[in-house]
């Protein structure tokens, strides 16, 4: 893959990281921000004045897109439990590697697109992401439990303002 700010072979710019490979999730949103706006969502505008009925409006399209996706992601197991791969003790075996990968990164164009629609940047989900994390975490040590569960842990995650 071409360095960063190299073109490829279809002339458009490599979003890598110089040498490594590797792309930031901060680069993923810019690049998701890039495509969103060509299609009408412009997360730049929205962040800046936030508008909730046009970001609800854009937040179900792109709920509805990536349950699509992830329908897809689970087209390429045998999940059907009437199917005779299921009676064969193959279902859940993934039978199309290749386009499981692709329906991922789908799910990753609309969940960066959907992190975007409710005014969030890379740096807020990492925030969120890591105190998330810490939630769960908590809640692993503490034996969790869907008939205790409340969703008071939840109310103390924030973004920093």
């Amino acid at each position: 893959m071409a360095e960063r700010g190299e073109q490829g072979s279809d002339g458009k710019q490599a979003a890598t990281e110089a040498g490594s490979g590797a792309v930031r999730l901060d680069e993923l949103f810019e690049l998701q921000a890039e495509l969103n706006k060509r299609i009408g969502f412009d997360a730049s505008a929205l962040r800046k004045k936030f508008d909730a009925l046009e970001a609800g409006r854009w937040l179900n399209d792109y709920i509805a897109a990536a349950s699509n996706e992830l329908e897809e992601l689970r087209d390429c197991t045998f999940w059907k439990h009437w199917c005779s791969e299921a009676r064969q003790g193959k279902r859940f075996a993934i039978h199309d590697l290749q386009n499981a990968r692709v329906e991922v990164i789908d799910l990753l164009f609309f969940w960066i697109s959907l992190a975007q629609c409710l005014g969030l940047d890379a740096a807020d989900v990492r925030n969120l992401y890591l105190q998330k994390l810490q939630v769960n975490h908590d809640r692993q040590s503490s034996s969790y439990s869907m008939q205790a569960k409340t969703e008071s842990d939840n109310r103390t995650i924030v973004l920093d303002d």
